[in-house]
């Protein structure tokens, strides 16, 4: 069965629109894992737009399953996860002025400073997956790079209205978690899913975990976390 990791990036978003205290997102990861979440997925993101580092040290202490860091390969976020020691890093593209994540790393472009932080994470014991496009040569290159495992990006599939166009995506997403799978990598994705639209990628055999942070948090803003994660988990649970 597919695993579930629940990003509570946006229960911080909440918090940092007036400044204050609450939410707090460590105790939305608590309700999350009670819920069934099998990890909890953070963006640490330069600007501290929402999440802050203080967040991290403390889901560190408390998570009870696994914690996923998301970060740009930067100086600065591999000393930060290279002390905390989160069980995954996901390396993934920033850009200060984009609303969320726009696309996966362009391995082109940015191979060496992926490399350079691949081997200093390793180095603290750290696994390493990066944030790419169901493209080919970029997973070849993260292989390249010595990555552990790949993170999807479902992006295109999910804003797809039309099904033959979905139906295109889903066979990019198929033969992207096949090939990664088969380079020994292990294979994640995310970004879009919904309670809609999950289960037809829940479906793909090589896929071992799912990451979901702003349907779940809508939908708990209406039904709380614990909930709301449950209902996800029984999606994934009976894709």
């Amino acid at each position: 069965m597919v695993k579930l990791s629940v990003n509570v990036d946006h229960i911080a978003t909440l918090r940092e629109a007036r400044k204050g205290t609450e939410p707090d997102p460590v105790h939305a990861a608590i309700l999350a894992e009670m819920g069934g979440a099998q990890g909890i997925t953070v963006h640490l993101r330069a600007d501290r737009r929402h999440v802050q580092e203080r967040d991290v040290r403390l889901l560190r202490a408390v998570c009870q399953t696994r914690l996923d860091l998301e970060m740009a390969a930067s100086p600065e976020m591999v000393r930060i996860a290279s002390d905390v020691r989160p069980d995954v890093v996901t390396l993934v593209p920033e850009r200060q002025e984009e609303i969320t994540t726009e696309g996966g790393l362009d391995l082109s472009l940015e191979s060496e400073s992926v490399r350079a932080a691949i081997a200093e994470l390793h180095e603290a014991g750290i696994v390493v997956s990066l944030f790419v496009d169901p493209d080919p040569e970029q997973i070849r290159s993260g292989h390249r790079l010595d990555a552990d495992g790949m993170e999807i990006n479902t992006a295109r599939y999910c804003e797809v209205r039309d099904e033959p166009g979905r139906a295109r995506e889903i066979e990019k997403v198929l033969a992207a978690a096949k090939l990664i799978s088969k380079l020994g990598m292990r294979v994640f994705a995310g970004h879009g899913l919904n309670y809609r639209n999950v289960r037809p990628v829940a479906r793909i055999p090589e896929m071992e975990e799912l990451n979901i942070g702003h349907s779940i948090v809508s939908r708990a803003s209406l039904v709380g976390m614990e909930r709301a994660v449950r209902e996800m988990a029984d999606l994934l649970e009976r894709p």
